[in-house]
């Protein structure tokens, strides 16, 4: 793995990965002739008498795009007078359950639920708040700010501060006010200055100057970053991601190291969280839930693409023999094809 990170040669002609929030490398497209109102129907009589039509569905919510899936809701609601998602949740459980549901719910809402599931009860679950503000764009954070603020009538913000503390708090703060520079033009000079001063605040000196390292990565642009990465190899002969890991630890750490990755590149950076989570004795549903739903409308296919280069198997044949049941059948098909 550290041969991925460590090239930065991908870097110079690799477009940034941001730009596949256009959608168009997800494996989930709009269905063409869509009506809502015959698919709510066929969801009903799924769901109708006993036993329940797991294959249907599978069928129309990983076959819809989750616009169409929200005029389904409402189809449904207006057909039955129930919501859709309080029959799914009757007649569906565990894994299945809860992916049909996130398969629903629309992509800000479903960042925000997440976050807050990260968030409640004793203690905080950092890896979940780590990999979703670091990999959001500033569109996304915007979005998952605004869900937050209408379900809870929060700022998202100020319960992030009272949650985490510290170095990593600042940061993760930093990250969730959506600040990070917008511009797409880089500035070389720019670029030098800043890698200088994080050579200058990490390896050169005695002691890290967290500050920083946080400034940086959590405002610059993603182009301009991509420009520190280099240009801060080119000074110190290590990586960024290489001397954070040399001179930090914990939370904050991990991070720093997840922007730095996702600066590099996104689905590489999602590939590699998917083959940890199924890699081993037990396969962390929860996370490949929430990679698979957010990332099918987006950069799933390239995704895919990185998981195979960097595992040599393919993400469709990891799922086919790690998950079974109702709940693999429906992760196939968000997945897609084979590679």
């Amino acid at each position: 793995m550290a041969s991925l990170w460590d090239d930065l040669e991908s870097l110079v002609s690799s477009p940034v990965s941001s730009s596949a929030d256009n959608g168009q490398r997800g494996t989930i497209k709009p269905k063409a002739n869509f009506n809502a109102q015959e698919d709510a129907a066929a969801l009903k009589k799924a769901m109708e008498g006993l036993g329940t039509n797991e294959k249907v569905l599978t069928e129309i919510l990983t076959q819809r795009s989750n616009a169409q899936r929200q005029l389904i809701c409402k189809a449904y609601q207006d057909a039955t007078g129930r919501a859709l998602e309080k029959d799914l949740k009757g007649e569906t459980h565990g894994d299945f359950e809860r992916l049909l549901v996130a398969l629903i719910t629309p992509p800000a809402e479903y960042d925000c639920h997440e976050v807050m599931q990260a968030m409640k009860g004793v203690g905080t679950k950092d890896s979940i708040l780590i990999e979703i503000f670091a990999s959001r764009s500033i569109q996304q954070i915007k979005a998952l700010q605004d869900a937050y603020l209408k379900e809870t009538k929060k700022q998202l913000t100020a319960k992030l501060k009272s949650e985490v503390s510290g170095d990593f708090s600042t940061a993760l703060t930093l990250l969730a006010e959506g600040k990070r520079d917008k511009s797409n033009t880089v500035d070389v000079g720019k670029a030098k200055e800043d890698a200088k001063a994080l050579y200058n605040a990490g390896e050169k000196k005695w002691g890290t100057d967290e500050s920083k390292f946080i400034e940086i990565l959590c405002q610059r642009s993603v182009p301009q970053l991509r420009q520190i990465l280099i240009e801060y190899k080119n000074i110190s002969g290590k990586t960024l991601q290489q001397s954070i890991e040399g001179e930090m630890c914990g939370e904050l750490e991990e991070l720093l190291v997840a922007v730095v990755k996702c600066v590099k590149n996104l689905p590489a950076y999602f590939a590699e969280l998917l083959h940890q989570s199924m890699k081993g004795g037990g396969t962390d549903e929860s996370t490949v839930t929430r990679i698979m739903v957010s990332r099918s409308e987006i950069d799933l296919l390239d995704i895919r693409a990185e998981f195979k280069k960097l595992y040599q198997h393919s993400l469709l044949s990891v799922i086919q023999s790690d998950m079974s049941g109702d709940y693999g059948e429906c992760m196939k098909a968000i997945c897609g094809g084979d590679d």
